[in-house]
């Protein structure tokens, strides 16, 4: 069994790729800043179970000014989960956390997994292709971000990139497509769906519902995380999409058929930097790793419904 690094380890995909990895038998370092994004006690309690495990530790460390390289030499791989997340919120001053908490952190554990000789799986984003210009969009396809946070996903690829042809690091890069499930952010869709439902408080929309996503279950994602640190080829980008494209519109309707219940909406403008449509082709990740989707996305709600009724 291996031991790894797992940044974002108390976040929203990264909580359950830790306690994936602890039921393979591995040993995991969790690092995670616990940044004011959202509140600290979710993330807390999306750690709280893995915490206890034996083989399992913690370290409450900020990517952009510790000191990584005893920690990165101690490990088999590295999980780079961690991030600033979010498109509406990349605008304006804040940009500077994005620059900070994305590309500056990215730079620095890729300069320790150079310097240690371990592969690194990145967190990058669909918001790369911005308004693709073909549907499904591959791995290919030129990078078109139209928000300051995909600019600085692009920027994290790119490092990637010059750490791979220049210094010989490994790294595979693992494009989401907007992840859903339990624990997933508030800030998120679903998640605010979710929570209207529970408590019976508007839900506000923006735009008209019918801009598209290819939604990817958080197990689905996690299960593709693996398997590019166990078995992709060297320096690869893959697109981890849940053949879910839907609307939503279509969304919202089936999460008031699944929780019978009518979601009361408050309809608003479109954010900017919000893309019209995503759609993944996953051709290549399925051709190299055998990886699928397994979760329909009922399947899936049903799941994220069930988790936020326990919540509340």
């Amino acid at each position: 069994m291996s031991r790894y690094l797992v940044t974002g380890s108390a976040g929203f995909v990264g909580s359950h790729l830790v306690e994936t990895l602890l039921d393979s038998g591995h040993e995991v370092i969790g690092i995670d800043a616990f940044t004011d994004y959202y509140a600290r006690e979710l993330k807390e309690a999306n750690a709280a179970r893995a915490r206890a495990r034996p083989g399992c530790s913690f370290l409450e460390l900020d990517l952009a000014e510790a000191d990584l390289t005893g920690v990165v030499a101690d490990v088999d791989g590295v999980f780079h989960l961690a991030a600033q997340p979010g498109v509406r919120g990349s605008w304006g001053a804040t940009f500077a956390v994005y620059v900070r908490d994305n590309i500056l952190a990215t730079q620095r554990v890729l300069e320790a997994a150079a310097q240690a000789g371990v592969r690194v799986v990145q967190a990058s984003s669909s918001s790369v292709y911005g308004n693709a210009e073909a549907y499904p969009t591959r791995e290919d396809a030129r990078p078109r971000p139209v928000s300051p946070y995909g600019v600085s996903k692009v920027a994290c690829e790119s490092l990637a990139q010059a750490y791979s042809e220049s210094l010989g690091l490994d790294v595979v890069s693992l494009r989401y497509f907007t992840v859903y499930g339990p624990r997933q952010r508030p800030d998120m869709a679903f998640s605010r769906i979710v929570g209207s439902l529970v408590n019976g408080k508007a839900f506000d929309l923006f735009g008209t519902g019918e801009q598209s996503r290819d939604f990817t279950y958080v197990d689905d994602a996690v299960a593709a995380t693996v398997m590019a640190m166990t078995g992709a080829p060297e320096s690869r980008v893959y697109n981890v999409g849940g053949g879910s494209e839907t609307t939503l519109a279509e969304v919202i309707a089936t999460c008031e058929r699944l929780s019978g219940k009518r979601l009361d909406v408050r309809r608003g403008p479109a954010s900017a930097g919000d893309v019209r449509r995503t759609a993944a082709d996953t051709t290549l990740i399925r051709s190299q790793l055998g990886w699928k989707p397994a979760t329909p996305l009922e399947d899936g709600l049903r799941s994220q419904l069930a988790a936020g009724a326990e919540v509340t």
